[in-house]
């Protein structure tokens, strides 16, 4: 009788059960992969671009621009603008005497989920128009409850209007009576007052000049605002691009020590589903 080695019996049984189980096992469901798109959200810093009219524009100036004397080719300029020129960041400071300056905002307030509240219809009735509280309201009765600290982002449609002064402004006046000619949409204080009170928000931002409607004569919604300690976004582009939910903004500004305001680079991560 001829006997077979016990390591070869359990090779040949292991074999068999690893055979047995592969052909029955259930396939694992297939995943399919997390797609977004990117959605730049600042304005071109440039020699034309808009600014306050009382304020100092954005220069830029070149130092060298071309083959140098040890042969190769170089490029550098120099820089000039004030803190609150273009796509820019508020910090609290700007309007409260004990808020944050630009480099102690927390970078959690300054990344995280959004929504955008679209508000172009009733800009587009009455270019003087005060984003209301009701206005919130009727988004959350679409949308849901405004919860989880988003960055909540008001399109105005003014957007659009960049880098054409006039139509952005109301105004291509320069010095105080261009100031006083302006005209374009804001948040009214109270909706201010309640967004800061009544849901709590990581950061707040527009696409027109000011969180205040040009005609303010107190910049109370830039107070409550900064009052908290909640960073502002101003001059927002691209916000038409955007859907209601569903996105995640990231919003990195200069880190200027002491600054009241700072250069903004902000983008938007847009999920597939809410494309």
């Amino acid at each position: 009788m001829k006997y077979i080695p016990l390591i070869a019996i359990v090779w040949a049984f292991a074999a068999g059960e690893l055979a047995f189980n592969t052909k029955i096992a259930p396939s694992a469901p297939s995943v399919k992969p997390t797609t977004h798109r990117w959605v730049d959200l600042t304005h071109d810093f440039a020699p034309n671009m808009i600014h306050w009219p009382t304020s100092a524009g954005f220069e830029i100036h070149s130092i060298s621009d071309g083959v140098n004397h040890r042969g190769w080719y170089t490029n550098t300029n120099s820089i000039s603008l004030p803190e609150h020129i273009g796509t820019h960041i508020d910090a609290g400071i700007h309007f409260a005497e004990n808020g944050s300056t630009v480099e102690e905002i927390s970078l959690d307030d300054l990344i995280g989920p959004a929504i955008v509240i679209d508000v172009s219809a009733k800009v587009e009735a009455d270019r003087d128009y005060q984003i209301s509280t009701a206005d919130i309201i009727a988004w959350e009765s679409e949308h849901g409850k405004i919860a989880d600290r988003p960055i909540v982002l008001f399109n105005t449609g003014f957007h659009l209007a960049w880098p054409n002064a006039r139509a952005y402004l109301g105004t291509a006046r320069r010095g105080r009576r261009g100031s006083s000619e302006m005209r374009f949409p804001g948040l009214h204080p109270d909706a201010a007052r309640f967004l800061i009170e009544e849901r709590g928000l990581r950061a707040i931002g527009i696409d027109t000049p000011s969180i205040d409607h040009a005609k303010t004569s107190d910049f109370m919604a830039h107070r409550i605002i900064c009052g908290a300690n909640v960073p502002i976004f101003e001059n927002l582009a691209s916000l038409d691009q955007l859907p209601a939910t569903g996105l995640e903004i990231i919003a990195l500004p200069m880190k200027i020590r002491g600054g009241s305001g700072a250069p903004l680079r902000i983008v938007a991560k847009v999920s597939s589903r809410a494309s």
